[in-house]
């Protein structure tokens, strides 16, 4: 069984390179894949990434490149699945918190488009941990509500999934709602940590194996002297704030100071996570030596293999980077829809909400 995958919000193809890449094979021989039908992202570069990785062809014109609210729906092939981590800019931790009432809070809804028209069997999207508390719980439970009664209508299995549990080796938690439509009779069992108790580390995934100093998207960044003179003085897990860096090395910054700025990974630890955007300080830095890390070992961190060539400028490779799903966690989440489907048992967790919980009891989600 070969499901045809449509995508909105897609980015440079991480989601995509994780449900590609999973295949399950039933006890009859048969084989359940997902294939890339068609996707859409208003970036160029990012549009560009996907055809080189996803489609091995950069004219290939099933990737459309522009706005989502130009997109004609109802032209595109017909699909089996959806996937779409739509923008999380108003629903993040990490900014004004507009929820619903930004630009970007009602992108969603046009996920649900996709859905009431072409009725894929099954979706999977993607978004913030902060999307359980914007507009204080009103706007996730909105989205359940649309994504569950689209089309022919969806059983819901939404989960907040700590990625580093799942292989990766960055400490990225993401809400994961994956929906499968009613008439299918199945329901979507979040699949069990893999990693539960030993976390792949930062050391483990930029040296093991080390990268080749002619890999791709591998250029240093460079820092001014100072800069250079601070980091010496921060220890590996500490950040701009360490008691120990001289005065006059010291950010003046008053009111809010962010734990990420310039804050060196521990070697032995899972990254903190990866961001696409965001001014000096903020680009992720070595345990070790006294420089940013790489774009292609932020990859790393994202669990994008060295042969995945990231296009465009430096600073728009890194913010499709940071705004990526991590592919090996999508690639565990994949099979799983796929076993679902296959009739294969796989170990399980009770997901952190449920439909019942969040729609008919009426209970806002709690913030982790």
């Amino acid at each position: 069984m070969i499901f045809r995958k449509g995508e909105l919000f897609s980015g440079p193809g991480g989601l995509a390179l994780g449900l590609t890449s999973a295949c399950i094979v039933d006890d009859s021989g048969n084989e359940y894949k997902i294939k890339h039908e068609w996707s859409n992202d208003y970036d160029e570069s990012a549009c560009k990434t996907y055809r080189r990785n996803i489609c091995q062809n950069i004219d290939d014109s099933s990737v459309i490149e522009g706005p989502v609210q130009e997109l004609d729906i109802e032209s595109l092939p017909p699909i089996d699945a959806l996937a779409f981590g739509f923008p999380c800019n108003d629903y993040s931790v990490v900014g004004e918190h507009k929820g619903m009432s930004g630009d970007y809070g009602p992108l969603y809804s046009y996920g649900v488009k996709v859905l009431n028209y072409h009725n894929p069997k099954f979706f999977i999207a993607e978004n913030v941990g902060g999307l359980q508390s914007a507009n204080e719980g009103k706007a996730f439970i909105q989205i359940l509500k649309e994504l569950a009664s689209a089309g022919l209508g969806y059983h819901l299995t939404p989960h907040l999934y700590k990625f580093e549990e799942y292989g990766v080796p960055q400490k990225r938690h993401r809400i994961i709602i994956v929906g499968i439509r009613k008439d299918q009779d199945l329901v979507f069992k979040v699949p069990a940590p893999i990693t539960p108790d030993k976390y792949v580390t930062v050391n483990e995934a930029l040296n093991n194996p080390p990268i080749l100093d002619f890999t791709e998207n591998h250029e240093l960044t460079k820092h001014n002297p100072k800069t250079i003179e601070m980091l010496n003085y921060i220890p590996p897990g500490k950040n701009a704030w360490y008691e120990g860096i001289p005065e006059d090395l010291r950010l003046k910054v008053k009111g809010a100071r962010m734990s990420q700025i310039y804050k060196r990974l521990h070697p032995d630890e899972p990254s903190y996570t990866v961001t696409g955007s965001g001014g000096g300080g903020t680009h992720v830095y070595h345990w070790d030596e006294p420089r940013a890390l790489t774009n292609r070992e932020r990859a790393r961190l994202q669990t994008f293999p060295d042969h995945f060539v990231f296009e465009g400028k430096k600073e728009k490779v890194r913010q499709q980077i940071g705004m990526a799903v991590p592919p090996k966690a999508a690639k565990i989440i994949a099979e799983a829809v796929l076993k679902t489907f296959a009739g294969i048992e796989y170990p399980f967790v009770k997901p952190k909400w449920t439909f019942d919980e969040l729609i008919h009891e009426g209970k806002v989600p709690y913030t982790v």
